[in-house]
């Protein structure tokens, strides 16, 4: 029912992410660098996003912690990554820094979604509430599982994790900061 794009929003130095930040996140990680590649500049990127097709020539990417924008020169897939060449870095010791590096959109760029499909930063920070108008906790994590995402909520009692499945996640209304989810035998 409700997925959850891959796109993820940065964390604070605390690890908070989404609705506990005073504003929405103003990036989304869409790769990670693994390395330079070759010696022309290039460097392989791991994709962490449902929409690979950002990365083309002429798009906008951000690297590292400073989010430094980029220009994609050219793109080619390899192995399941991304080889990605940026306009005006021509050789390895141009991008030999960005190792590690997580690879950043500005968040006016996230991709749009189909209903029922949202991001993680708009899932976490949510308030859950049951069918029955209990209110049951927030929405502190999404957890991407085989099978469904699991929404991980912190109640009084403790966490418990919701799978997004439609007889459990019954609305998700992100303008009211809500979710009312029906609790099936065993979910508490």
């Amino acid at each position: 029912m409700a997925r959850v794009a891959d796109d993820q929003p940065l964390r604070d130095e605390n690890g908070s992410v989404g609705r506990d930040l005073p504003t929405e996140p103003r990036f989304l990680i869409v790769g990670q660098v693994r390395a330079p590649h070759g010696v022309r500049g290039e460097v392989r990127v791991q994709i962490l996003t449902d929409f690979p097709e950002r990365f083309r020539p002429g798009a906008e990417i951000c690297i590292g912690p400073e989010h430094r924008r980029y220009t994609i020169q050219k793109v080619r897939f390899h192995e399941g990554d991304v080889l990605i060449k940026l306009v005006g870095l021509d050789d390895r010791n141009a991008v030999e820094s960005f190792r590690g590096a997580e690879v950043t959109v500005p968040v006016e760029q996230a991709m749009p979604l189909p209903e029922g499909t949202f991001y993680v930063h708009q899932i976490v920070g949510l308030r859950v509430w049951t069918d029955a108008g209990e209110p049951l906790g927030t929405v502190s994590e999404v957890l991407s599982l085989p099978a469904n995402d699991v929404y991980v909520v912190d109640t009084p009692q403790g966490e418990i994790w919701l799978p997004a499945i439609s007889d459990v996640i019954l609305d998700i209304d992100l303008a009211q900061g809500r979710m009312t989810v029906h609790l099936l035998p065993g979910l508490v």
